[in-house]
């Protein structure tokens, strides 16, 4: 302080910068007193903005402050109360705000002087740590967290941060205990179902009596599917959406262009079967798919088998066309063009509308012995190794939407074998990029024929630049654009495929237990809105395990 300090005219007080947060629940700071000049007339605490920086805080409205000469409070009044010791040099001064209670503290060296006043500020209004001085030779440091603090502010917050995770777990249910429970159940089956956990959600809904909504063939449909997307097949799973659910893709064309411009993609990658079937062996590659947080947790080691076409007979088909030669209907000459090419080579490919054509007894027969028998384990992804990430092993037989016997997509031992072939443009086979450049011809074709129909569309552009921006690298998979091919960028296509084939049978999109939780986290954002500070001690996160 450099004024005459002769009156409290003389006085004057400087605020941070930036306002406290109002959803961050606690906030601290400390103040050192480098010397407390000519008289120690010094005020350290708050003051919203507005209040008249020419005082020392705490004189006006919405403006509080702990004096060091008189060791008095004073809270929007000239007049003060006994608070505290009087401070002087040497000593540091803390200011602890908790917007959880609307309450303020002030510790000395360390220790807490007790209550100081309660918070009584609209919801709006924005508090400022704020020191006054009016005396010369008045100096003091203020420590907002770039140095250790005095005080264990720590501990202070794992209090506050027990009893907040405390009332929530105490949240009284009263007498509808049995309703919550079998709400919970429910939401927990759905969840197992949306997401192809056949198995799970069976020996769930034995234990709890629940009943699950969509058939076990149906599950298993979609199950393999979302395995055929996450292992980077994205062609044999547009071909098995068609067949399994007709019209789906022509009516979402926005769907549609994504799983495309995602076979692209997957093309460049190596494990699309438009191009995988041009490599004339199939070593192993350290990109095959290990399993998705979200999507696919991992469950340990996987016994999953792939169709194939089998090594004496190569072929281009995606695996899921009938043994008979097909003419497509589609209005979209590009979604359709490969794969009606490639099915009239496929003596071995499998036709999945076989599902329809089994006996539902049967069925379910079926179901309940192959249930007790598996795990699981039947998500977890096949461990699929192509020419970047290809796999060659042995075919299997479908029957009623499922594997006779067998999982679905389970993976030969052999196949475990390790070996890490470098990376190269479509497993480095001449024949595959040539198919991949004219696949990206027809993809072309497809976005301009979409444009004409539906308008421009920005993200459709976006997304097939990036797409095509791979070819421009010597190196795709360290290149800026390079994040596409990691196979964790499958998951938002594998999900948008799923939701559109459970909408499409008048079935919830998304599951009612994430919809529970995006609840959560926009009540806890409108909680840090308007200012309440417990939110901050409530994070959704910390009740997944």
């Amino acid at each position: 302080f450099l004024g005459h300090g002769k009156n409290h005219k003389d006085a004057a007080s400087v605020r941070a910068t930036h306002p406290i947060p109002a959803a961050c629940g606690i906030y601290y700071f400390e103040v050192k007193i480098v010397s407390k000049g000519r008289d120690g007339y010094m005020g350290i605490g708050l003051s919203a903005q507005g209040v008249n920086m020419n005082r020392l805080p705490g004189w006006d409205k919405h403006s509080y402050g702990y004096h060091g000469d008189d060791g008095h409070s004073f809270c929007s009044s000239g007049t003060g109360q006994p608070y505290g010791p009087t401070f002087t040099t040497g000593d540091v001064i803390g200011c602890c705000v908790n917007l959880i209670n609307n309450t303020c503290f002030y510790t000395k060296n360390g220790h807490s002087l007790g209550c100081f006043f309660f918070l009584f500020l609209p919801s709006q209004s924005n508090l400022y740590p704020t020191v006054g001085l009016q005396t010369p030779g008045e100096i003091v440091d203020a420590n907002f967290g770039q140095q250790p603090f005095v005080f264990d502010i720590e501990d202070y917050m794992r209090e506050w941060r027990a009893k907040i995770q405390s009332t929530i777990k105490r949240f009284p249910i009263g007498d509808r205990l049995g309703e919550w429970q079998a709400m919970l159940q429910n939401m927990v089956s759905s969840y197992l179902v949306h997401h192809g956990y056949c198995s799970t959600a069976t020996a769930f809904a034995r234990v709890t009596d629940t009943t699950i909504q969509e058939e076990q063939t149906s599950i298993k449909n979609r199950q393999r599917i979302q395995k055929l997307v996450l292992a980077g097949r994205v062609g044999e799973a547009i071909e098995a959406t068609q067949q399994l659910y007709p019209g789906l893709l022509e009516h979402n064309p926005n769907l549609l262009f994504m799983l495309k411009c995602r076979q692209f993609v997957e093309m460049v990658n190596g494990t699309d079967s438009e191009v995988r079937c041009f490599s004339a062996r199939s070593p192993r590659s350290q990109d095959s798919y290990p399993g998705s947080p979200s999507l696919s947790p991992r469950h340990g080691s996987s016994n999953s088998h792939v169709h194939s076409t089998g090594a004496d007979s190569p072929t281009c088909s995606n695996g899921v066309m009938s043994t008979k030669s097909k003419q497509s209907h589609s209005k979209y000459p590009a979604l359709s063009s490969s794969s009606s090419s490639s099915s009239s080579s496929s003596p071995s490919s499998v036709n999945y509308s076989e599902s329809n054509s089994t006996d539902s007894t049967k069925s379910q027969q079926h179901s309940s012995t192959s249930n007790q028998e598996t795990s699981d384990s039947e998500m977890e992804m096949e461990a699929e190794h192509y020419p970047n990430g290809v796999l060659e092993n042995s075919s299997t037989r479908i029957m009623n939407g499922t594997y006779k016997h067998e999982e679905i997509l389970q993976t030969d031992e052999s196949s475990m074998e390790d070996s890490c072939p470098q990376r190269q443009l479509c497993g480095g086979n001449h024949a595959a990029t040539e198919r991949m450049i004219q696949f990206g011809r027809e993809l072309q074709i497809l976005s301009e024929q979409l444009c004409r129909e539906y308008g421009k569309n920005t993200v459709h552009k976006k997304m097939l630049q990036d797409a095509f921006s791979l070819l421009a690298y010597s190196d795709p998979w360290n290149c800026p654009v390079g994040q596409q091919l990691d196979p964790i960028q499958r998951e938002p296509v594998c999900a948008a495929l799923n939701s559109a084939i459970l909408e499409s049978q008048n079935l919830p999109k998304q599951p009612p237990l994430m919809l529970a939780l995006g609840q959560a986290s926009e009540c806890l954002r409108l909680m840090a809105r308007v200012g309440l500070g417990s939110c901050s001690f409530a994070r959704v996160d910390d009740y997944l395990h």
